[in-house]
């Protein structure tokens, strides 16, 4: 396979700073070459260009910062489909969750693709319901049409997805109105305690069926907030009772054996409150196993 990578080093979608140098901790912790080990090609594009928050006006308090959040979205988006006209698979490194607006609308411009988001949070706030007014909380109802026309019709088109191939997996913190949305849309919506009750393999079996039914592949979005901040401290909004380290290489290796994998973003990595940069390490181990790596 030949993959591109590509960094979206931005922290404009939340009020954390740190996740900007995501894309750095997760190179450092060697990406490229284990990639090159398990076989692939790699082809390393570098960042897109993204500014500081503190040089830039906040914008609306219920939408903070959307103006060069859009921009960075446009920029990331051509990148994102620019490689797959050169029969690249996109490796998307973050940077917050906003950045998964550039690389799935960069991604849906080219094929059809359901969407499994693996997260802590919702991500179906709009500015209306949103309590923090951050962006990256409301990405996965923008991608599914509904929010701020700047977000929504971003490229052009809407929805990116629809809701019925949209599966959130691993949420344990989810905000009123979000929840209310998710409900009314039908997004199939997986707790840790579906996981805790069902078990990971019959989630992630359920999760695959429906991002992938009637589409061309599916898209991973993989926040690593959803894995417990014990094993992965280093992200931008940890919550507590989150997956393990085994069941996120389980996940990440079911996805891989189901051949629908087409993209992949990877966001929330915060070396700022990282410990010798292990949640950096652990992203490129998951990125591994959802690339096909396998113990024997």
């Amino acid at each position: 396979m030949n993959i591109a990578i590509i960094g979206a080093p931005v922290d404009l979608g939340a009020d954390r700073r740190g996740v900007d140098m995501g894309p750095s901790a997760i190179r450092y912790a060697g990406l490229e070459q284990s990639l090159r080990n398990i076989g692939h090609e790699v082809t390393d594009l570098g960042n897109i260009p993204a500014p500081v928050p503190e040089a830039i006006d906040t914008g609306p308090h219920n939408l903070k910062y959307l103006a060069p959040i859009v921009a960075m979205a446009e920029h990331l988006a051509s990148k994102v489909s620019d490689a797959i006209d050169r029969d690249c698979f996109p490796l998307v490194l973050g940077g917050d969750h906003s950045i998964s607006l550039g690389s799935l609308t960069g991604v849906t411009a080219r094929r059809r693709v359901g969407i499994i988001w693996m997260d802590a949070h919702g991500d179906f706030n709009t500015g209306d319901s949103s309590p923090s007014g951050n962006i990256h909380g409301m990405v996965l109802a923008a991608l599914a049409g509904f929010g701020d026309e700047k977000l929504v019709n971003l490229g052009g088109f809407a929805p990116k997805t629809k809701p019925a191939n949209i599966v959130v997996v691993g949420v344990r913190e989810i905000d009123p109105g979000e929840r209310a949305l998710l409900r009314e849309h039908g997004v199939m919506v997986f707790t840790m305690h579906d996981i805790d009750r069902m078990g990971l393999p019959a989630v992630m079996g359920l999760a695959i069926e429906r991002a992938g039914d009637g589409v061309d592949g599916i898209h991973l979005s993989l926040d690593l907030d959803v894995v417990d901040p014990l094993q992965a401290p280093g992200v931008g909004t940890p919550v507590l009772g989150g997956l393990t380290y085994r069941e996120t290489h389980l996940a990440m290796e079911l996805l891989a054996s189901s051949g629908l994998t087409r993209s992949i973003d990877i966001v929330e990595v915060n070396p700022v409150l990282d410990t010798r940069n292990e949640t950096a390490k652990l992203a490129v181990q998951f990125a591994l196993s959802a690339l096909g790596k396998k113990i024997m």
